[in-house]
């Protein structure tokens, strides 16, 4: 079986030694994704002169899955390549928001998936993070 593993340069740099994407034979296994820009800052985050935030999880919903698009394509592989997905909420109040913006990516044809909610994520401006499956065969 072929495996290799890439840390993209037009993405944001891992916060730990992982790869963004992994290949084990014919399936991709794209790591943990969050809103986190290339720059480090984050799509659907915001805060004002006085330090008040405002976290946006549509907007961060489809940074999120922009994200993994990208990473997809380094292998020439597309979204609709996804066979599963794993979201991950810090406050399933978020699910609506979430929902609507996946729904303008996917349909019921798209990927199975699972949403759970958490306690935390690796920032305090991460309200969503997603893991996916790609089913991709070498050519």
């Amino acid at each position: 079986m072929t495996t290799s593993a890439t840390v993209n340069d037009g993405s944001a740099t891992p916060r730990g030694r992982f790869p963004h994407i992994k290949r084990a034979g014919d399936f991709l296994f794209v790591s943990g994704v969050s809103s986190r820009r290339p720059d480090n800052t984050f799509a659907g985050a915001s805060a004002d002169s006085l330090g008040n935030t405002d976290l946006d999880i549509r907007e961060q919903t489809q940074a999120v899955i922009s994200n993994i698009a990208d990473i997809l394509a380094t292998q020439g592989a597309t979204l609709a390549d996804l066979v599963e997905i794993t979201t991950f909420l810090v406050n399933m109040n978020d699910f609506k928001g979430y929902n609507e913006a996946y729904g303008t990516f996917f349909t019921h044809d798209g990927p199975a998936r699972t949403t759970v909610a958490v306690d935390q994520l690796p920032h305090p401006h991460i309200l969503i993070e997603i893991k996916a499956i790609a089913y991709f065969p070498l050519q």
